[in-house]
C-alpha cells in the first residue's frame, strides 16, 4: 500500500513527530522542566520564578470569579486534566487492559499495594511526632512517565511483559494515590457545593446511558463537575477521575459490521466516474461523509478523547508542573538542609520502602503459587522495576502541596522527592541494564 503523499510542512514536521511519540520522549521533556526550574529558581533571576507563580488570575462573569494565583491554576486546574486522562486510562485499564480480570491484575495489584502501604509506614515511624505526619501519602506514589522512560532506556534486552507490569503497576499507584487524596486530603466539605457538582455528575452518568457521545456535551458539563468540586473543599482533581469514568467506552458498531460496510463504500467510491480536477464528485464527497460517520461509530469516545489529550498532558502539562513545583533552592548549606525528618522520611519510603514493599509483596504471591512473575521477566527485573517505582516525582509533588499548610515542610519534601527520585532511577537503570550483560553470559 503506497503511503500518504507528504505536504511540505508534514516533511519540516516529521522528525518532532516521531521524537514526540518515542515511548521516552515525554520523560525526557520533563527532566528537561526539572532542570530549567532548578536552575532558574537558584540563578540571579530566582526572585522572577518565584513571583511568576503568584501572579493572579480570575476567570468569571461579574461578581462570581474565580481569583486565584498561576501556581494554582495549574496544581488545580490544568493538573485536574492531567487526572481525567488517569481516569480515562484506569478505565480502559479496567474493561480490556492489565487490569481487566482477576489473574491479570493481580500482581501488579498486590505489587502496588505493598508500594503504598510500606514507603507509609517507613515515613510515618521517621515522622512520629514531628507534627509533619500528615505527609505520609507522599512517598506512596510512582511517576508512570519518569519509570516508563528510564525502562525504555534501560536497553531493548527488557520483555515486554515487564513494561506492562511497571505500567499496570503504576496504574494501579495511580488508583490508590488518587484514593488518598480523596480520603485523607481533603479539607473542610461544602455539600451544597459537592452535590451540585454531583448532580452534574448524574447528568453525564445519564448522557452516557442515554447513548451520547459528543466530546462537547462531557467537556462543558465536565467543567461544571470540577468548579463544583472546587467550592467544595473536595481537591478539584478528583473531579477529573470521576469525569473520565463517565465516558462513554463502547463502539456503537462491531469489527465485522464496520469492515464490510468499510468495503461497500470503498466500492462505491471506486465506481463512481472521478473528475478531472483537484475537487472530488459531489457522490465521492457524500462516500467520504459516510466514511467518516461509519468510523465515528467504531471509535470509542474514551479511546478517542485519551489520543487526544495525551500529547498536551505529555508536553505541555506535566512539564509546567513540573516547572512550577521543582525549583527548589541550593544553597551551600543544602547538603545540611536535606537532614530532617520530612526529607529523610520522603526518601527513605520512595527509595528503601518502594523497593522492599513491591519485591516483598511479589515474593509472597509468588512463593504461594497464587500469582507469578510476567512471562519472560526474572526477579533482577522485578528489583530494577521495584527501584525505579521509587521515581515518586509528578504526583509526589503533587501530595507534598496538599500534606502541608508549611512552606518549610513542603520544600523538605521537594529534597526528598527530587534525591530519591535520582537514586532510584539511577540504580533502577543500573540493574536492568545489569539482565541484559546476565543474559549475553549466561548464553556463551
Amino acid at each position: 500500500m503506497n503511503s500518504l503523499p507528504k505536504s511540505p510542512i508534514e516533511k519540516i514536521i516529521a522528525p518532532v513527530s516521531r521524537f514526540v511519540h518515542l515511548e521516552y520522549t515525554s520523560g525526557i521533556v520533563l527532566l528537561i522542566s526539572v532542570v530549567i526550574a532548578i536552575i532558574w529558581a537558584n540563578s540571579d533571576f530566582g526572585e522572577s520564578y518565584h513571583h511568576l507563580w503568584e501572579m493572579h488570575f480570575k476567570v468569571g462573569i461579574g461578581e462570581h470569579l474565580l481569583d486565584k494565583p498561576l501556581h494554582t491554576w495549574i496544581n488545580d486546574g490544568l493538573m485536574a486534566l492531567f487526572f481525567f486522562v488517569i481516569g480515562l486510562e484506569l478505565k480502559r485499564e479496567f474493561m480490556e487492559g492489565e487490569l481487566s480480570t482477576f489473574s491479570k491484575a493481580l500482581l501488579p495489584m498486590t505489587a502496588a499495594l505493598g508500594g503504598m502501604l510500606v514507603p507509609a509506614g517507613i515515613y510515618y515511624f521517621i515522622n512520629q511526632g514531628t507534627g509533619a505526619e500528615h505527609g505520609w501519602g507522599i512517598p506512596m506514589a510512582t511517576d508512570i512517565a519518569f519509570a516508563l522512560a528510564l525502562l525504555s532506556m534501560a536497553g531493548k534486552h527488557i520483555p515486554g511483559s515487564i513494561k506492562v507490569f511497571l505500567s499496570a503497576l503504576a496504574v494501579a499507584d495511580d488508583l490508590g494515590a488518587v484514593l488518598v487524596i480523596a480520603f485523607f486530603y481533603t479539607g473542610q466539605v461544602n455539600f451544597v457545593a459537592l452535590g451540585i457538582a454531583g448532580l452534574f455528575l448524574l447528568i453525564l452518568i445519564v448522557g452516557n446511558a442515554m447513548g451520547i457521545r459528543n466530546s462537547a456535551f462531557y467537556l462543558i458539563v465536565g467543567i461544571a463537575v470540577w468548579i463544583g468540586f472546587m467550592l467544595s473543599g473536595v481537591h478539584a482533581t478528583l473531579a477529573g477521575v470521576l469525569v473520565a469514568f463517565t465516558i462513554p467506552a463502547r463502539t456503537r458498531i462491531d469489527e465485522e459490521v464496520y469492515s464490510n460496510s468499510l468495503r461497500k463504500l470503498t466500492d462505491d467510491f471506486d465506481r463512481e466516474i472521478p473528475s478531472n480536477s483537484t475537487l472530488t464528485t459531489p457522490d465521492q464527497h457524500l462516500t467520504i461523509q459516510k466514511v467518516k460517520h461509519l468510523s465515528l461509530a467504531a471509535e470509542t469516545p474514551l479511546q478517542k478523547i485519551e489520543h487526544a489529550l495525551h500529547p498536551y498532558v505529555a508536553f505541555l502539562i506535566m512539564p509546567l508542573f513540573a516547572l512550577a513545583n521543582s525549583g527548589i533552592i541550593i544553597g551551600a548549606d543544602f547538603f545540611s538542609a536535606i537532614v530532617n525528618p520530612v526529607s529523610i522520611g520522603v526518601a527513605a519510603g520512595l527509595v528503601v520502602g518502594k523497593f522492599t514493599g513491591i519485591l516483598l509483596f511479589c515474593f509472597v504471591m509468588v512463593k504461594l503459587g497464587i500469582a507469578k512473575l510476567p512471562d519472560g521477566g526474572t526477579w533482577m527485573h522485578m528489583t530494577g522495576v521495584a527501584l525505579l517505582a521509587g521515581i515518586g516525582f509528578t504526583m509526589s509533588l503533587f501530595i507534598s502541596g496538599l500534606a502541608f499548610s508549611n512552606p518549610e515542610y513542603v520544600e523538605q519534601a521537594k529534597y526528598g522527592i527530587l534525591i530519591a527520585s535520582v537514586i532510584a532511577g539511577i540504580f533502577g537503570i543500573l540493574v536492568l541494564r545489569g539482565t541484559g550483560s546476565n543474559q549475553i553470559n549466561s548464553k556463551k
